[in-house]
């Protein structure tokens, strides 16, 4: 549930990136703010990882693949929207 909660979180994070953009600059400062928010959410989701193994008492092997879901989702996400747009402008 927390993983799922996280990830949702990263996603709202992502759609808050993507409107600061669009109402600092149109779409090509949103494709920007979705470029910007990848390096942002993975210090986030490492953040988890380390809350994780030092607080919740996991090991590195059980938090990496949670890591990878929590990260990856919004970062593809966030990708695909910048390189849709890429093209588009």
């Amino acid at each position: 549930m927390h993983m799922l909660m996280v990830t949702a979180g990263g996603l709202v994070l992502l759609a808050l990136f993507l409107g600061a953009g669009r109402l600092r600059g149109g779409a090509s400062t949103a494709t920007t703010m979705a470029k910007v928010f990848i390096p942002v959410w993975l210090v986030a989701a490492l953040v988890n990882m380390y809350v994780g193994v030092t607080r919740a008492g996991y090991t590195i092997a059980q938090e990496l693949p949670i890591l990878v879901v929590i990260f990856g989702v919004p970062a593809a996400i966030a990708w695909l929207i910048a390189r849709s747009r890429a093209v588009r402008d």
